[in-house]
């Protein structure tokens, strides 16, 4: 009764507000419309149901106030919102973490991410520099990867230089794939809008007006991160990402990743975010398998 309002007041001014229509009955209500204002009805009516679980009234005074909420939080949400090639699909940050890693991408020059598998530290900075792209904000994108083995030889492969450094760059290919259609890709690639290249490949160039990603940072020595770090141009951003708990590098040398942090952590117009599990945003197992390895890696240690 209190969430309806009197004679069901509460329920017509959702409807009104929201343009959608409402169907109450025992003790459910069905909403329908436009998916946005579906959304806005869904959301208003939450915050609603927190309000009286919060104070036990709801009056009209209180409804204004919600309304402008609600308004407000979905006009922050679809501000994070990054707009791709492919027709209707936004990609949005799903953790605090992951909210926090696109505002760093939109407010600084160089941002560096940390974090374990699954929390999205590539996937997000592809497609910020999509959305970018498509926003006319860059003229290109380019992607690097270093060629480092992951325990693995890959010597013996058959094929030229470009089919051996292929596997290391196929993440970033697949999340470009969920952003644009692949003969869009293709083409992009052809102009030089978009470039996939080892990290090795950089060496000598000045980027400018481009957004520039270092993936599985961890595995750059510090003579290669500093190689990538003065690649800056004019009108440029970089965006660096990897995780420093775990490397492919010997014994003998210290990651360029880590080595970066300490170094300029305290640079302005450089950002640090660092995700942690629960941003995690795989299949719910990953979380999971991640915390055992850190449980079983402390153990370890304590031993």
């Amino acid at each position: 009764m209190q969430l309806f309002g009197p004679a069901d007041a509460h329920l017509r001014l959702i409807r009104e507000i929201c343009s959608v229509n409402i169907t109450a009955r025992d003790g459910q209500i069905k909403l329908s419309g436009k998916k946005e204002s579906v959304e806005k009805a869904a959301r208003l009516l939450d915050l609603m149901q927190q309000q009286l679980r919060r104070t036990d009234h709801l009056n009209l005074n209180d409804m204004n106030h919600l309304i402008h909420q609600t308004a407000a939080e979905l006009s922050r949400e679809e501000n994070q919102q990054l707009t791709v090639y492919v027709h209707g699909r936004r990609i949005a940050p799903r953790s605090k973490g992951q909210e926090q890693y696109i505002q760093a991408i939109l407010k600084h020059d160089l941002v560096f991410c940390t974090g374990p598998a699954g929390t999205g530290k590539t996937y997000l900075a592809v497609a910020a520099a999509v959305s970018m792209l498509k926003r006319h904000q860059i003229r290109r994108i380019v992607l690097a990867r270093p060629a480092v083995e992951a325990g693995e030889k890959l010597g013996f492969l058959p094929g030229d230089m470009q089919a051996k450094v292929n596997p290391y760059l196929r993440p970033l290919f697949d999340a470009l794939g969920d952003m644009m259609e692949y003969n869009q890709i293709k083409r992009f690639m052809v102009d030089d809008i978009i470039e996939v290249i080892p990290l090795a490949f950089m060496r000598g160039r000045t980027l400018n007006d481009a957004l520039v990603i270092l993936d599985e940072a961890q595995n750059t020595t510090i003579s290669q991160m500093l190689m990538f770090l003065t690649r800056l141009g004019h009108d440029s951003k970089m965006i660096v990402t990897g995780d420093d708990s775990q490397t492919d590098l010997s014994a003998n040398q210290k990651s360029g990743l880590i080595d970066g942090l300490q170094r300029l952590r305290h640079i302005k117009g450089v950002a640090l975010v660092r995700l942690t599990d629960v941003d995690i945003v795989r299949h719910r197992l990953v979380q999971n398998i991640v915390k055992a390895y850190e449980n079983h890696s402390t153990q370890n240690n304590h031993e």
